[in-house]
């Protein structure tokens, strides 16, 4: 009973907040200046227009209406649902190639400190280029790859680019659990004549599961990123980053129809952070703790 008791109370709480946010949104445009707030010529909040700041019942029934007048019977709900689910497909694919390649980097680093030296510094420097500048190369790079019958397509583009920024989160997570074992625990796993590679099943991946559950949460949220970025820079049709786009430029006309790819996003990036919390319900027994 008092499991069910906390995950009603986390329910609530996660309902509490959302609305919340709608209040401070609704007070924010009912008592801010039509031009926003300005710190010199700077804008730190934005105008409380209609056309800036839909109401919110104006943003949430919007999902009910058309998305346009030769639509028939799709509505910009239906359209946006199918949209995240393209998107939540790619960024799933991206996370599980990000993770597969951010723990063997990971694993090569902790065995060998030649490895660490050489890798890391790279792997860090990975993510200082521009995300949007980099889609369209893959893109082309890709669209030379010619296996059998197999052609790369602009999805493959877009997962990679979403590995891409999901990788380094878990490559530097997991480095950490696999070095945070006692000093004391490693010495008697060697006592026993025990190799390092079983060490590392036995001793070092349970270890490493209070780091590694927030690295995969972080890499969750960012093949999202990674993703809806890498649609809108290839012009990849289908997903939630070219439908923003799309629905931005009937934004004069109807300003609470472009929010809805919007809330669509967020909703993909809260599944996926969703599906790495029933991951820490599996590792549960090796949850001492979780690191920060």
């Amino acid at each position: 009973m008092s499991r069910a008791l906390r995950l009603l109370g986390r329910i609530l709480l996660g309902t509490l907040g959302v609305l919340l946010l709608a209040g401070a949104w609704e007070a924010y445009k009912a008592l801010g200046p039509s031009n926003g707030v300005l710190i010199g010529d700077t804008t730190v909040l934005p105008r409380t227009t209609d056309l800036a700041m839909p109401h919110v019942w104006e943003i949430v029934t919007k999902f009910s209406d058309p998305v346009n007048s030769f639509s028939g019977t799709d509505t910009v709900g239906s359209v946006v649902w199918s949209a995240c689910l393209f998107t939540l497909k790619l960024s799933a694919i991206g996370w599980v190639i990000g993770v597969v390649v951010g723990l063997v980097l990971a694993v090569l680093m902790a065995r060998f400190r030649l490895a660490e030296s050489a890798m890391l510094p790279w792997i860090v420097l990975s993510q200082t280029v521009p995300l949007i500048a980099i889609a369209p190369l893959v893109r082309r790079w890709g669209s030379q790859i010619h296996i059998g019958g197999w052609v790369w397509s602009s999805e493959n583009s877009v997962s990679v680019i979403a590995a891409y920024l999901a990788f380094f989160p878990v490559a530097v997570g997991a480095l950490r659990g696999l070095r945070s074992p006692d000093a004391t625990h490693l010495d008697l796993m060697h006592a026993y004549g025990v190799g390092w590679w079983r060490t590392l099943v036995k001793l070092r991946l349970p270890s490493s599961v209070p780091y590694l559950l927030p690295a995969l949460r972080l890499a969750a949220a960012s093949s999202v990123i990674g993703t809806v970025v890498a649609e809108v820079s290839i012009g990849l049709r289908g997903g939630v980053g070219r439908l923003i786009i799309e629905y931005a430029q009937s934004a004069g006309g109807d300003p609470a129809k472009p929010w809805a790819p919007i809330l669509g996003a967020v909703a993909v990036g809260l599944v996926a952070a969703g599906a790495v919390g029933v991951i820490g319900l599996l590792c549960r027994p090796y949850r001492r703790g979780e690191a920060t």
